[in-house]
């Protein structure tokens, strides 16, 4: 299981605001949170099922990843990660085996260790969310869950297509 963060510039695009706005809009470097109108998604790559999944979340934090990998919950889960300070708790817990690479020293694949699969899920999730100019962060799962609907039954026949749409709509 490959797990990876990248953050999205969601504001109160389309709300009443408080203050003033914003000359240059979010201009918040690194790392956010939800109520700094930057919040982060995991995307999660599972190798053996092939499938990705795509969660929005409040915070960047230990109890946000241990939630998403608790679903995910086999006898000994191999956890690939970058070194985000956040996944480091789960080098101490029995029930992850993590490896990581540093992209901070230049490592971004170390035989079968690398979290290429997500940095490729969120290439493809900006570009999805690029059109828009900005997102509400109301409308932010909603639209991410379009994405991973889409990605789903992209090389499905149009019945079967149709049969997953409508049953992920219902």
């Amino acid at each position: 299981m490959e797990i990876d963060e990248l953050y999205v510039k969601a504001g109160k695009k389309g709300r009443e605001r408080d203050d003033w706005s914003r000359s240059r809009g979010l201009s918040t470097r690194g790392c956010g949170t939800y109520y700094e109108d930057k919040p982060p998604v995991f995307i999660l790559a599972d190798r053996g099922s092939g499938e990705t999944y795509v969660h929005p979340a409040k915070a960047a934090d230990e109890s946000t990843i241990r939630l998403l990998l608790d679903d995910r919950k086999e006898e000994s889960l191999t956890v690939y990660t970058d070194g985000f300070r956040a996944y480091e708790p789960l080098d101490e817990d029995d029930a992850f085996d993590r490896q990581y690479v540093v992209h901070g020293e230049g490592e971004y694949a170390d035989g079968d260790v690398h979290v290429n699969t997500c940095e490729s899920h969120a290439s493809l999730a900006r570009r999805w969310l690029s059109p828009h100019r900005g997102i509400s962060k109301d409308k932010l799962t909603p639209c991410l869950r379009a994405l991973q609907l889409r990605k789903h039954v992209r090389r499905k026949p149009g019945d079967e297509a149709l049969k997953t749409i409508l049953e992920a709509a219902l």
